[in-house]
């Protein structure tokens, strides 16, 4: 049986309530710091593009880790979304997202966990018609 290293999923599922970005930042490779070396910033070990974790708040109200990250690659970061007027965070969606099972050994015992992964990050609101005489 060939279980794939990272499995789609679809983001109704990973959040079912939806989901806010907080932030942005260069998600970090451990070994470069720890060679303080110039560029610490993660690179994708397939592609080489850089790493950019995006800080998420779950809205389900019964999640079990509230915020989370998902991981974009790109040269440039990935931009924010505008605020909806009356909502105090930025909502989002997630295209092309993968969960990536690894083995976490930082406890008292390994255990398995899951990173996600997004292709693109788009902002979630009122559709915005660009040709307002054209039918979207």
């Amino acid at each position: 049986m060939a279980v794939p290293q990272r499995i789609p999923v679809r983001f109704e599922d990973v959040f079912p309530h939806g989901a806010f970005v907080l932030g942005v930042e260069a998600a970090s490779d451990f070994d470069k710091v720890k060679e303080k070396a110039a560029d610490v910033q993660a690179r994708d070990k397939d592609t080489g593009e850089r790493v950019w974790s995006v800080r998420v708040l779950d809205a389900d109200p019964m999640a079990r880790k509230a915020e989370l990250k998902v991981k974009i690659l790109g040269e440039v970061a990935p931009v924010l979304p505008d605020n909806l007027p009356g909502l105090p965070f930025r909502p989002v969606m997630f295209e092309r997202l993968v969960v990536v099972p690894y083995v976490d050994t930082n406890g008292s015992q390994p255990r398995v966990a899951f990173s996600l992964r997004a292709g693109v990050m788009r902002p979630v609101g009122p559709a915005r018609r660009t040709n307002p005489g054209v039918a979207a």
